[in-house]
């Protein structure tokens, strides 16, 4: 379906375009007027949606995708080739959803980048939850500290499967030497959403661990994101 069509469900008939565009006029008003809190989840997707989408009822669609995804944030993340497999989205609205997406994942960075770390850690945190707890895919990355512990660059160094990244601990800490940087934080996701660490988790932080010392490079933690908790090494005691 072209994106600029009007989405619509088979149990109710479609809405009038003067009806359609009133309830847009509406919600943008009690956006302007109240921001984010007078709204519902749905209707901030639906102002999304009417970027991409200028004409017709876009309701429907921004309930299915926050029903098939489980939530705003996920609807957000999801991978472009599922948000096209749901009718009413095309190329355009899926790409309008990306962008918004990353947007978010910029302004949780910015809060960290170029800060020290330890006194940033809850920013650092959100920002690893927005961009890696709805991942589909496990993803690895590497967060370069200077001697300050301010973070000077940030960085995926690997993608994987579902549930297994391939991860080098010398191509780590080589990075770390050109960028000069003389700690690091480790962080990963479980798209299974369980942030418990796994075997092969603390052997591969143990061989970081080990690869950095012999070069004055240290990890400071390895944070195992989840979909609604992640897990620290150093509280575990696993650093």
């Amino acid at each position: 379906m072209p994106d600029d069509l009007p989405v619509q469900t088979e149990s109710k008939p479609p809405k009038s375009a003067d009806h359609a565009a009133g309830h847009r006029e509406r919600l943008r008003e009690r956006f302007a007027r109240a921001g984010v809190a007078g709204v519902q989840d749905y209707e901030l997707l639906e102002l999304i949606l009417f970027r991409s989408k200028p004409r017709g009822d876009v309701k429907p669609l921004a309930k299915e995708l926050i029903k098939r995804f489980g939530g705003f944030a996920e609807a957000l993340a999801a991978p472009v080739e599922r948000l096209l497999e749901i009718d009413g989205v095309g190329e355009a609205t899926a790409q309008e959803l990306k962008i918004v997406h990353a947007a978010g994942v910029k302004l949780t960075q910015e809060r960290i980048m170029k800060r020290p770390i330890i006194s940033s850690w809850n920013d650092l945190l959100s920002y690893c939850r927005a961009a890696m707890a709805d991942d589909s895919i496990e993803q690895f990355r590497v967060l370069f500290l200077d001697r300050k512990n301010i973070l000077i660059a940030d960085e995926v160094q690997q993608r994987g499967t579902v549930d297994h990244t391939p991860v080098y601990p010398r191509e780590v800490v080589k990075r770390a030497l050109e960028l000069g940087a003389s700690a690091i934080i480790l962080a990963h996701n479980h798209p299974s959403g369980d942030p418990t660490p796994s075997r092969a988790d603390i052997e591969m932080t143990k061989q970081v661990v080990e690869a950095g010392r012999a070069l004055g490079i240290r990890v400071h933690d390895h944070l195992v994101i989840g979909k609604t908790r992640e897990a620290s090494f150093k509280s575990l005691g696993l650093l």
